[in-house]
């Protein structure tokens, strides 16, 4: 059996939603979970990059955000990737239980 030749395409391939190993789409959560730092494979599928193409990026200094060298490793700020996806480092929470206590005397004027 026989398969027919492929066909060429005119149109250049689509690009794809980064994807992490489980094929899910990296959400802010997900990257937030990361923690702190992160290693550079992981970085490059937030950013939907392969891993050798990823430490190419790096190795030129051309990597999306800036990568620290640790030894003969290199580390990504997760807080970087976050920027550089325009998302706000951190979460604020306006939850009425962290809000402090506007009725509330102030600490000296119970003294009196």
């Amino acid at each position: 059996m026989s398969t027919p030749p492929a066909r060429a395409s005119s149109a250049p391939p689509q690009p794809t939603a980064p994807t992490g190993n489980s094929g899910e789409t990296w959400t802010e959560d997900r990257i937030r979970a990361l923690g702190v730092i992160t290693d550079l494979p992981t970085a490059a599928k937030v950013f939907g990059l392969g891993r050798a193409l990823a430490y190419a990026l790096a190795r030129d200094g051309q990597f999306p955000v800036p990568v620290m060298r640790v030894g003969n490793r290199y580390r990504v700020p997760v807080a970087a990737i976050l920027a550089a996806l325009h998302l706000p480092a951190a979460t604020t929470t306006t939850d009425a239980a962290t809000m402090p206590d506007a009725t509330a005397a102030p600490p000296d004027a119970a003294a009196t």
